[in-house]
């Protein structure tokens, strides 16, 4: 199970963290990551982190998201700062490991102008 925190309406300008652990029987988790849709949009991807620590951005949130992780609480963390009006979306987690890809529930994030 994936449980996901940290979402809420916000001021432009202003920072959110979210956070995603992992519960249960999860075992060599390679990539974690989140995504965000919005409504009316596809699913995309934001950001997410290998089990060597690379990362991956969207060219959207490049010097303004920050992905991280924990491998001891299996859990994976999204700092937002900067936040802009067009980041408003349901935000997922997700992680993947062998022989599985499990998704978060959502956690809505909505940056108000």
């Amino acid at each position: 199970e994936l449980v996901e925190s940290g979402g809420g309406l916000v001021q432009a300008g202003g920072s959110l963290r979210l956070s995603c652990a992992a519960s249960g029987s999860i075992f060599s988790i390679n990539a974690m990551g989140w995504y965000r849709q919005a409504p009316g949009k596809q699913r995309e991807l934001v950001a997410n982190i290998a089990s060597g620590g690379s990362t991956n951005y969207a060219d959207s949130v490049k010097g303004r998201f920050t992905i991280s992780r924990d491998n001891a609480k299996n859990t994976v963390y999204l700092q937002m700062n900067s936040l802009k009006s067009e980041d408003t979306a349901v935000y997922y987690c997700r992680v993947q490991g062998n022989g599985y890809d499990y998704w978060g529930q959502g956690t809505q994030v909505t940056v108000s102008s």
